[in-house]
């Protein structure tokens, strides 16, 4: 009897023992930092499917890491909402296009708000490693931690009817998205309808008439079926879509030294594979849309140096105004530069 009362305690003891050793890792889970993430990105998209890979590495992190909570599919509303909550912390980090990431940094739009500033990727990589040390500071210096780079391959024009100069585009009522005051002031100026809008009232817009003309990378494009009711696109690089994932510093510093080196690796290794998804998928989607009814516009070297021509037209009220000036003056420097040593910098 009394063996078997010391072979029950030693069982008990075991099981004990093993249920501790489960808890263990469960309590250091829980003891990570909760992060919400808002983004625009649907939800089944790449990017969404990168952004959960890297949030179960971050739980993997020293310490318990964090929990990464993701909101895809714009739940939490447009770039500016989502930049707003961060602001007030019921979001603590975003994945952003330079739209939103210009409400925290106005530099950043000297990456994608200067139409046909880029003729190709070259070129546009080469700025954005030279400008994003800057960015990252200023940035920094808001508040916010760039935890990776991105970009979304070539924004293009959607319309219900085909437009294939800029007279053609005078005509249309054209999404911008709501709160950017000055872009819509400038193109009024020069004859462009604007109608700012939320992202989610894309659609409804096309569908009531409110909008006729919507630019966007062709994936999303694909993704929210923008092509079903504009179903004319202009083969143009009019500019990249620019992004970043970007976290609350004080967010980001409640977490240990130890956790974050681990954390950013990931990060890098999402930003990385998005990217290399982006630019596939841009030309896939247009495939995909050709199928169900796409018309896609070539236009001729003299049509395309039209609107170049109506774009650098442009620079004029975009710098200082839009963008700030001294990262106008940097983008056409190193423009210069670049294309002068026959792009081999």
């Amino acid at each position: 009897m009394k063996g078997l009362n010391q072979r029950c305690c030693l069982a008990v003891l075991l099981a004990l023992a093993s249920a501790l050793a489960v808890a263990a890792p469960l309590r250091a889970a829980e003891r990570g930092v909760r992060i919400n993430l808002g983004t625009l990105a649907p939800r089944g998209s790449t990017y969404h499917q990168s952004l959960q890979a890297m949030a179960e590495k971050w739980k993997q992190a020293p310490g318990g890491g964090a929990r990464l909570v993701i909101y895809p599919d714009g739940t939490q509303g447009g770039e500016t909402d989502m930049v707003r909550l961060m602001r007030v912390g019921s979001l603590h980090a975003g994945l952003l296009t330079a739209v939103g990431l210009a409400e925290i940094e106005p530099g950043v739009t000297g990456l994608q708000t200067l139409p046909m500033m880029f003729r190709n990727f070259d070129e546009f990589e080469f700025v954005n490693d030279q400008l994003r040390p800057m960015l990252e500071k200023r940035l920094a210096e808001k508040g916010f931690v760039v935890l990776f780079w991105v970009d979304a391959g070539w924004v293009r024009y959607f319309s219900k009817e085909p437009t294939l100069t800029p007279d053609d585009m005078k005509k249309r009522k054209v999404f911008v998205w709501a709160g950017n005051t000055a872009q819509v002031d400038i193109m009024k100026k020069h004859g462009y309808n604007p109608v700012p809008l939320e992202t989610g009232d894309i659609l409804p817009g096309l569908q009531t008439g409110l909008i006729n003309m919507v630019p966007a990378p062709p994936l999303f494009a694909l993704a929210t079926q923008i092509d079903t009711r504009a179903p004319h696109m202009l083969e143009l690089r009019w500019a990249p879509l620019v992004g970043a994932c970007v976290i609350k510093k004080e967010t980001w510093e409640k977490i240990s030294g130890e956790a974050r080196q681990s954390m950013l690796k990931a990060a890098a290794e999402a930003g990385k594979e998005i990217r290399a998804n982006s630019r596939r998928e841009s030309d896939e989607s247009v495939a995909a849309m050709k199928k169900r009814g796409l018309n896609v516009h070539e236009l001729t070297a003299e049509q395309e140096a039209t609107w170049r021509a109506a774009a650098e037209e442009i620079y004029p009220d975009i710098r200082g105004r839009i963008v700030p000036a001294d990262i106008f003056d940097e983008v056409q420097r190193l423009l210069k530069d670049y294309r002068a040593s026959g792009g081999k910098k």
